[in-house]
């Protein structure tokens, strides 16, 4: 009977693990914050330090069902990243063109008036922003994870 129970605890656990092996890995967080309001997603799109493929980039650039966060064009927007993304560099896309150069920092500040200023290539009253994460080389082209959020305009 006690040899049953041991071999039906060793299965349960074995199952167990099996099925946790089974999951994916959460990917790091992406945050964004204006004011006291945040919002935290994972990675839209990679977020393992696998590089993704140039189709996989605008397709997940075009998904719209993302977070979004309103913004006072007087607000500072600040960007945040897990330390695993600030190692391998990131940037801040505003509708998929590059806005900031690269850095491994875990925080960024830009003024809100920018998501929403034509010379910056806005248009209308909101804006996608992407989170995009490097290969860890300076300055690369590369992306290894996006993180996206919209920006809707605050009169």
């Amino acid at each position: 009977m006690r040899r049953r129970r041991a071999v039906a605890a060793a299965g349960a656990v074995s199952a167990g693990l099996l099925l946790l092996s089974a999951c994916d890995q959460p990917t790091p967080m992406g945050t964004v914050t204006v004011g006291s309001d945040s919002v935290s997603s994972e990675a839209t799109c990679g977020g393992h330090d696998k590089v993704l493929e140039n189709a996989e980039i605008q397709k997940c650039l075009q998904d719209d069902d993302v977070d979004s966060i309103t913004v006072n064009p007087d607000d500072t927007v600040r960007f945040g990243v897990d330390p695993e993304v600030a190692d391998q560099r990131w940037t801040i896309l505003m509708n998929g063109q590059q806005l900031t150069d690269d850095t491994d920092n875990t925080y960024r500040t830009v003024p809100g008036s920018v998501f929403f200023n034509a010379q910056y290539g806005a248009q209308g009253d909101s804006t996608l922003v992407t989170i995009k994460a490097g290969d860890g080389k300076d300055d690369s082209e590369e992306a290894t994870g996006l993180w996206s959020f919209k920006l809707k305009k605050d009169d």
